[in-house]
């Protein structure tokens, strides 16, 4: 492989590992809604808007997922090309 081609490889997979990224979500315990943390001592039930029942969006992790799949699987077809090339 070409010594010019490694920085491009370098950088395509630092992208690809920072669009994975993007794609995690974050932990966030606290009730922004009714502004209360955790309250430590107290047992008296929870009062204001319950949790969702239905379930979550998932529209981005679809969109996301099927991307990357896609730029993988052209990886594939690219080594596989390469390889039928070389031999």
């Amino acid at each position: 492989m070409p010594a010019a081609r490694r920085p491009l490889l370098t950088a395509t997979a630092a992208g690809t590992l920072l669009c994975a990224l993007w794609f995690v979500p974050s932990a966030n315990a606290s009730d922004s809604a009714a502004g209360a943390g955790v309250r430590g001592g107290s047992t008296a039930p929870a009062t204001g808007p319950l949790a969702e029942t239905g379930g979550p969006d998932t529209t981005a992790y679809v969109l996301g997922g099927s991307g990357f799949l896609g730029v993988g699987a052209g990886f594939v077809a690219l080594a596989m090309r390469r390889h039928g090339r070389a031999s």
